[in-house]
């Protein structure tokens, strides 16, 4: 029977959704994923939600992947009508609140990809936070999620 049990706990454990915690910090990932590309293109992309359980601000400094040459943190940003990348020195994540990572936003960029990524591999990904801690990753890699319609396009009258 304890041979059961510890079998059933083992499989609960590896159902559980994404959500990993360093030891005793207050900061807990989740829904992380590397966004697989179009075959040939030398970069990728990686996001999540990083949420603050405590009550001081934090900032995400760093990321690092054996699988990019290159891993930096990034926004998109308006540059008079044309949206472009920009590497960012930290990315905020606010006292009991969280910093979403996610296409249009901020992300961790993969540069120099070292061999082709493929659906459902895992890719490893350290986080290196304003205190010194690190968070060790294991996110899939998946294809892109369709964007939400956001409704019927807007009237633009008579032209």
């Amino acid at each position: 029977m304890p041979a059961l049990l510890s079998a059933l706990a083992l499989a609960a454990l590896l159902v559980l959704p994404v959500g990993v915690t360093a030891g005793d910090s207050d900061l807990v990932v989740s829904d992380a994923y590397v966004r697989l590309m179009p075959p040939g293109t030398p970069n990728s992309l990686a996001f999540m939600n990083i949420s603050n359980r405590s009550g001081s601000d934090r900032r995400l400094l760093q990321a690092a992947s054996p699988v990019a040459r290159t891993v930096e943190l990034h926004t998109h940003i308006d540059d008079h009508g044309v949206m472009r990348m920009r590497q960012v020195a930290a990315i905020d994540i606010p006292a009991g609140g969280r910093a979403e990572l996610r296409s249009g936003g901020y992300h961790v960029m993969l540069i120099g990809l070292r061999q082709p990524l493929q659906e459902g591999e895992r890719v490893p990904l350290t986080l290196r936070f304003d205190d010194g801690s690190t968070q060790k990753l294991e996110v899939p890699v998946r294809r892109p999620q369709p964007a939400l319609e956001a409704g019927p396009p807007a009237a633009h009258g008579k032209h």
